[in-house]
């Protein structure tokens, strides 16, 4: 009876531990920016998208290859125009199913400083197809500004 006890016990504090390591890791899968932009309207399955920035700069983002696959290497480019930028970050995810945490940093590239690329790859959905929010995450130093745009993946 006391084996029992004492395992039912240790459950119970595994469990709380648990909880208390997956309240203080949540806020890691949504992105938290001082300024959010609203939802773009642009397909990047079809082409480069664009969206102004609060001080008056430029955004233009892609996603190759077209339309975008899953399971597959992504090559992801950000280009800048008219504001100064620390860091680009692109936080993938799933818009009706939690996918886990997909948040890639971007290269700033060697020649042009207001250009950033990398790689990222989504994993596929059991349905075949998912509807996907690519949330980019600039850093301008003075604020970090999230830019969100909504795509289809398929097989």
């Amino acid at each position: 009876m006391t084996k029992n006890l004492l395992l039912d016990a240790a459950i119970l504090l595994a469990l709380a531990i648990l909880g208390v390591i997956g309240y203080k890791l949540a806020p890691l899968l949504s992105p938290k920016a001082d300024i959010a932009l609203p939802l773009s309207s642009c397909n990047l399955n079809q082409q480069a998208c664009t969206a102004a920035l609060p001080d008056g700069g430029q955004l233009e983002f892609s996603i190759e290859p077209r339309p975008v696959p899953s399971l597959k290497p992504l090559q992801l480019q950000a280009t800048l125009t008219g504001s100064e930028v620390r860091s680009v970050e692109v936080d993938f995810a799933g818009t009706e199913m939690k996918m886990g945490y997909n948040r890639p940093q971007l290269a700033s590239e060697p020649n042009n400083s207001q250009r950033f690329s990398g790689m990222a790859s989504l994993p596929v959905c059991i349905t075949g197809s998912m509807e996907w929010d690519a949330t980019v995450l600039v850093d301008t130093g003075k604020a970090l500004v999230a830019v969100p745009f909504r795509f289809q993946s398929g097989n």
